[in-house]
């Protein structure tokens, strides 16, 4: 009798106003901060952090909100229950009031504005109230790419950005997502295609490095888990689902199987790839120059993930069920 007493006298501590309180206070979810929102991954990623149950924010120009183009999906956004907000990477006032409002930032802008988020690390700074920042990476680990030009100068950028934040002392996350499935799968990585081949595949290299392809969807579902993941702070997160890892030689012939056809292949040797990069316009080189780093050079998967600066977001989080190549693939039979 003596002991139910002391439980139910502890179970009603734990349930006083003060004790619900600090549990509610637990329990609650970063606020987070989206820039570059209307861009390619971005919009996964804020749809991600909404569905998540994260008071989301995404900051907006001027010129876009009254753009026709982008009108309907920032209406998407304001109907997943994100806060549409109104700023400008290159408004200082405008980027620490929003920042000032949140708890978390995700950087998603474009190639041309990498550099640039030199500004966001600054508003930061003035901000002081961010527990974690996500610069724009979303593919391959910069510290450990390989890449030839114009692609190596890319990556540079993107290296640099992770330095300035670490001697700031910004509390981080990167994200290395690898391929966008999108990006390659519906035309098996082939050019001036638009469905995958069913006569012949042109492949870069010998075919053999490893490749990690991952749909959109999940990798931003698996960006925004990180964000309240002690496991995750200061780290890499490198996303790389078992079965989502192929070499070019072996997408091929998961797709040869699926049509019930030997494709003619066509390799082209490392000198002849790098040949046509020097060769090609902007942005041809680029995404070639990206591609030989992939297929080519195997960036994505040559190293292995050390626990002092990695954790793989599948093994974190073997909750999620993600879109295999496999599965993507038979979209398009």
């Amino acid at each position: 009798m003596l002991k139910a007493l002391c439980r139910c006298s502890i179970f009603n501590r734990l349930l006083s106003p003060k004790n619900r309180h600090l549990s509610t206070k637990m329990a609650e979810k970063s606020k987070i901060l989206i820039l570059g929102g209307t861009g390619y991954i971005g919009k996964y990623i804020v749809e991600a952090s909404t569905k998540f149950g994260h008071p989301t924010f995404v900051l907006v120009r001027e010129s876009s909100l009254t753009d026709p183009s982008k009108s309907a999906l920032i209406d998407t956004f304001k109907n997943y229950g994100a806060t549409v907000v109104a700023g400008d990477l290159y408004n200082h006032e405008s980027l620490v009031k929003a920042i000032k409002q949140v708890d978390v930032v995700i950087s998603t802008v474009g190639t041309e504005q990498l550099a640039d988020q030199r500004n966001i690390i600054s508003a930061i700074k003035e901000a002081g109230n961010i527990k974690r920042f996500y610069p724009s990476e979303f593919g391959n680990d910069v510290d450990r790419t390989r890449a030839v030009e114009p692609a190596k100068s890319i990556f540079a950028i993107k290296a640099q950005i992770r330095r300035t934040i670490e001697a700031e002392n910004i509390p981080y996350t990167y994200v290395s997502s690898n391929c966008y499935a999108g990006y390659f799968l519906p035309t098996l990585a082939q050019a001036n295609v638009t469905a995958p081949p069913r006569d012949k595949a042109v492949i870069l290299g010998d075919g053999n490095p490893k490749v990690v392809f991952n749909d959109e969807h999940d990798i931003a579902t698996y960006t925004i888990k990180t964000v309240d993941d002690p496991r995750t702070l200061n780290k890499i997160v490198y996303i790389k689902p078992p079965s989502n890892i192929y070499s070019f030689n072996e997408l091929v012939a998961l797709w040869e199987k699926k049509i019930g056809k030997t494709l003619e292949k066509i390799y082209l040797p490392d000198d002849q790839v790098v040949k046509t990069i020097q060769e090609s316009p902007v942005p041809l080189n680029v995404i070639l120059a990206i591609s030989h780093s992939i297929f080519v050079r195997g960036d994505q998967t040559y190293f292995e993930i050390e626990p002092s600066f990695g954790v793989e977001a599948s093994a974190l989080y073997p909750d999620v069920k993600y879109t295999t190549v496999d599965e993507y693939l038979s979209r398009f039979v």
